[in-house]
């Protein structure tokens, strides 16, 4: 098969001639910059620029020698935007290695930490002394009454949506939707593995990107209306972006990402009564546009425990979810299979990185992936990739047993 045929078929439920294989597709099944320069080398492959396209995660691009060699059937739209070196600027790895990183994000050395400023000045990220990513560091409604009819002005100010990954400001201002478009059109001329396109669309983690983790857990509990009149402007903001997005891309993709982490280590974060009552109604309005505007799968990156909510997110709309976070409470991946395997495509749970992918020896690993294919694989309905990213202390040899097992 080919490798978008491939994907199509788990998508349809329908048993490909093995299970489709997801590296870097999108921003929660790629792989640090600093575990991808010790891969090149472990390989042999020849020395490139390593380019830092997700700067908050330190996630780098995967070249085409990786994606051919582990036989890949996943490309991210992002990667037809941001070829020419002026889009890159130098930096540096906190483990030394050089690096390039979005000419547009600009970090900064404040003593003994590394910020990024948004275009007000004010210091939205930070990445201190010893950490290997950047983290939140202001939250715009988090001290003081909260603006509602500012949201999209404050989104500038707050880390997770003001630092963009390609295509980033390329595809922005009034000829974006063309730039877009023709993005993505050579894209899909240019590859047949399946593209997904990051939109976001996040609901619940707006809130907490705005708000503050705590702030907004506590609006919804304490101000429900408050929270419902948030909730009701950020899902008209997306439908409006939707429509542009899928306008210019629609028929170029096979994938649409959405995103919103509801769940935790222990179970979701939130009641099952409150997302059927509050986040439900909207997830659906826009999976149900989303399907309207283009013949796409609607995946939603949503980590954590989420048994529970299941049954409301397929009844949604919801065609996959990723990562598939099997450490967690409840996602035990034969049993998720047996419960949720008809109604819903399983994109991750294909390797656990919170012990096994780190920890592990290459034998153990390959030993814990073929188990874990075995559960989710049969009839279709999935997509390999590792549970969330490659971290950087992965060793080499543990990742290329991963993608062997993977493959076999």
């Amino acid at each position: 098969m080919k490798h978008r045929e491939r994907v199509l078929q788990a998508l349809q439920h329908r048993q490909p001639d093995r299970p489709p294989i997801d590296l870097s597709g999108h921003r929660s099944s790629g792989i640090s910059a600093i575990a991808y320069a010790r891969l090149r080398r472990y390989l042999g492959l020849p020395e490139r620029p390593i380019r830092v396209y997700d700067p908050i995660q330190q996630l780098a691009v995967v070249d085409e020698d990786v994606l051919d060699l582990f036989d890949i059937d996943t490309i991210e739209l992002g990667r037809a935007f941001a070829l020419e070196q002026e889009h890159w600027s130098a930096w540096e790895l906190p483990d030394g290695t050089p690096c390039f990183l979005p000419a547009w994000v600009r970090p900064a050395r404040v003593g003994n930490r590394w910020v990024i400023r948004s275009d007000s000045g004010q210091i939205i990220a930070h990445m201190p002394a010893g950490a290997l990513y950047f983290e939140q560091s202001f939250y715009p409604f988090a001290d003081g009454p909260a603006d509602h009819t500012k949201i999209a002005e404050v989104l500038d100010e707050s880390m997770w949506t003001a630092i963009a990954s390609p295509p980033g400001p390329i595809a922005s201002g009034e000829e974006g939707a063309i730039k877009l478009a023709e993005g993505a059109r050579r894209l899909r001329a240019s590859t047949d593995r399946a593209i997904l396109g990051l939109f976001g669309g996040n609901l619940l983690e707006i809130g907490q990107f705005l708000y503050r983790n705590d702030g907004f857990l506590m609006l919804l509990a304490g101000d429900p209306d408050a929270a419902h009149d948030f909730l009701e402007r950020v899902t008209a903001m997306h439908l409006k972006n939707l429509e542009r997005f899928l306008g210019a891309v629609g028929h170029s993709i096979d994938v649409i990402v959405f995103g919103d982490d509801l769940g935790m280590q222990n179970g979701p974060q939130i009641s099952p009564a409150m997302y059927r009552n509050v986040f439900k109604p909207l997830h659906a309005k826009m999976w149900r546009r989303a399907k309207e505007l283009a013949p796409v799968k609607v995946m939603l990156h949503c980590c954590g425990g989420v048994r529970e909510l299941l049954p409301d997110l397929i009844d949604a709309g919801l065609d996959a979810i990723n990562p598939v976070q099997v450490s967690c409470r409840g996602m035990e991946a034969s049993a998720l299979k047996r419960d949720f395997g008809d109604g819903i495509v399983f994109w991750g749970g294909g390797c656990d990185t919170q012990i096994e992918l780190s920890q592990g020896t290459p034998d153990h690993i390959r030993t814990h992936v073929r188990k874990q294919i075995a559960s989710l694989a049969p009839g279709g309905g999935f997509v390999f990739q590792q549970v969330h990213n490659i971290l950087a202390d992965v060793p080499p040899e543990n990742i290329v047993a991963m993608y062997e097992a993977a493959r076999g």
